[in-house]
């Protein structure tokens, strides 16, 4: 199994707002936990199942982690930072076996440090943007390639 992204700190496109602006989000960080559905979260996040990976990708031509859980909690008015490890920042701490619907979770892949994030899809599954040879796609959290190199976990959605 290919190792994940570490963001390149690409500039993200512009990402549509609720109300249909284009202006890209605004850098800051959200507030601990929004009151956003977090199931409506996670079915965007599926619904962009096979898209390709694309390194600094940011937008539904393709993806990077960082810049797929950017783009998907945009969707909902949240600002992510870009970069995985900023990401890493923010919330709070969810120990794993607190994990649901909509959390972060993070991993050690191809940087020394935090450098793979995914969206949390319930159970055991995550959806996330993998590497360069693959695509969005649902993974398990017990497999031993993601257990090992799991870090931790943040909620920035309220329960």
């Amino acid at each position: 199994m290919a190792g994940a992204c570490a963001s390149t700190g690409a500039t993200p496109q512009p990402f549509p707002t609720p109300e249909g602006d284009r202006t890209p989000a605004k850098p800051n960080p959200p507030p601990s936990e929004t009151g956003v559905d977090r199931y409506a979260v996670v079915g965007t996040a599926l619904a962009l199942r096979g898209t390709p990976y694309r390194n600094g990708g940011s937008d539904p031509n393709g993806f990077d982690c960082s810049g797929f859980t950017q783009y998907v909690f945009s969707q909902y008015g949240i600002a992510l930072p870009r970069d995985v490890r900023a990401q890493y920042q923010i919330g709070r701490p969810v120990q794993p076996a607190d994990l649901t619907v909509g959390d972060l979770v993070f991993f050690v892949t191809t940087d020394p440090g935090v450098s793979h994030v995914a969206i949390v899809v319930g159970g055991d599954q995550f959806v996330h943007a993998p590497s360069s040879s693959g695509v969005v796609r649902v993974e398990h959290l017990s497999a031993r390639y993601w257990s090992q190199r799991y870090v931790g976990a943040r909620r920035v959605l309220r329960q």
